[in-house]
């Protein structure tokens, strides 16, 4: 029977009537390891030939309700959930070029993010060739060479809130055989499926909306299950590993043998969180389910919210423009048409819970509205229930080189705010009055 979003998002992955002896909420299973109950057992779980848990670094029962629950929210044919949004990431580009390839990604992302393509991912192997419009396509395209593994973007970025076109990217990278990586942190999977649209690979920092409390960090790697990862390109999948081989009986195989078109969900799992270790609690794990369990309804809400703020900011004198392609006056990055379809096709019931806002006067300017506010908190997050308000280049974009901090918009007198649940009225209300004290000597 076909479920709708709502009811997927309470009872996704977990049936109380045969599991977890009928508890209605997804019970904590806070055991570092289970019982193999036999040799012959644990010798099959090892090799993978069956499913079931024995070490909570491979495998949890309540972290994999989460992975069931997420994956079928986000249409995929499985899911690795892991400690945090940047793990998840990381895992994801790390996996797909391992062994020297190449990445192309836009400059307009989460700072951590381009960071780690920039400085960091260069140390082993891997190089990123960066565009300053992701919907460039042709710009796009000639970046692509034998060594290129995939192409990365954000389908709602952040700050600038800019709709990376999922469909023309799919098109582009499988013509080419590269695989199309999207993290779709912002929307969620309420607002947006980027599966629906040719991404073979979904990642999520489900520290944001998905849990939606502020209280718990995580990340999910989503697998489309769709991909042809023997197409060449990719050596890591078809070359032999010892883990999914049974060497006694000399017979060794690839990941790519094993596990056909989700080979990289299955490398994800077995090699990157198996070795690298950043797996998720089973107690973050519950709270994560817990919020998401609302997460149609508040995003809803929220997204509202943030049409209203928007449009409220943009009648503010000292407000130069604002970011939300969730409106008309709001899309500023890339061709404006080309956002205005995407927006209708992809997201039409909202692009999500954040937006920024330039401010006349520069960083003197923007200290003073974010030390004057009351109920909104300085925080770093987004998708919190609460409503933060950060000043993103000298925080969530710091490590981003100045050239492509500008490039992508975000300069020292640009605003973020991430919207929650409070009411419209009194949001409103708090940004007026930090206005008007960081402006009340302004000429």
């Amino acid at each position: 029977m076909s479920q709708g979003f709502a009811t997927r998002a309470v009872h996704g992955g977990y049936d109380c009537r045969s599991q977890g002896g009928g508890s209605a909420s997804v019970p904590i299973y806070q055991s570092a390891a289970f019982d193999m109950v036999t040799a012959n057992r644990g010798d099959a779980l090892a090799a993978g030939e069956i499913e079931g848990f024995s070490y909570s670094r491979l495998s949890n029962p309540t972290v994999k309700v989460l992975e069931d629950r997420m994956s079928s929210l986000e249409g995929g044919k499985g899911a690795v959930a892991m400690a945090s949004g940047m793990a998840a990431v990381s895992s994801a580009l790390l996996c797909a070029a391992e062994g020297g390839g190449r990445l192309i990604s836009p400059v307009d992302l989460y700072g951590t993010s381009v960071d780690a393509m920039k400085t960091f991912f260069p140390n082993f192997g891997i190089e990123t060739d960066f565009v300053e419009d992701i919907n460039d396509l042709d710009a796009v395209e000639s970046l692509i060479r034998d060594d290129t593994r995939a192409i990365f973007a954000e389908s709602v970025s952040n700050p600038s809130t800019a709709i990376a076109d999922v469909p023309g990217l799919a098109d582009l990278a499988h013509r080419h055989g590269v695989a199309l990586i999207i993290d779709n942190t912002v929307p969620t999977p309420y607002l947006l499926n980027p599966i629906d649209f040719g991404a073979d690979i979904v990642v999520h920092s489900t520290t944001k909306g998905v849990a939606g409390h502020g209280n718990a960090l995580g990340g999910v790697v989503i697998d489309a299950g769709r991909f042809d990862w023997g197409n060449g390109r990719y050596p890591q999948m078809t070359q032999p590993e010892l883990i999914i081989s049974d060497e006694r009986r000399g017979s060794m195989v690839s990941f790519l043998d094993a596990f056909g078109n989700l080979a990289f969900l299955n490398r994800v799992h077995t090699k990157y969180l198996h070795t690298f270790g950043a797996v998720m609690s089973p107690f973050t794990a519950y709270l994560q389910l817990t919020g998401l369990e609302t997460l149609a309804q508040r995003v809803t809400t929220q997204v509202r919210t943030a049409e209203t703020l928007a449009r409220h900011l943009l009648s503010i004198p000292q407000v130069e423009y604002v970011n939300y392609s969730g409106i008309p006056e709001g899309r500023h990055r890339g061709d404006a048409d080309l956002q205005d379809r995407l927006a209708a096709t992809m997201l039409p019931k909202g692009v999500g819970t954040i937006l920024s806002f330039k401010v006349r006067g520069g960083y003197e300017q923007v200290k003073r509205i974010v030390d004057s506010v009351h109920l909104l908190a300085y925080m770093p997050n987004i998708g919190d229930c609460r409503t933060l308000i950060v000043d993103p280049a000298r925080i969530t974009h710091r490590e981003v080189p100045g050239p492509c901090r500008l490039s992508a918009g975000v300069s020292d007198d640009l605003i973020r705010i991430s919207v929650g649940l409070e009411s419209p009225d009194d949001l409103i209300t708090d940004l007026d009055q930090a206005f008007a004290v960081a402006y009340q000597d302004w000429d």
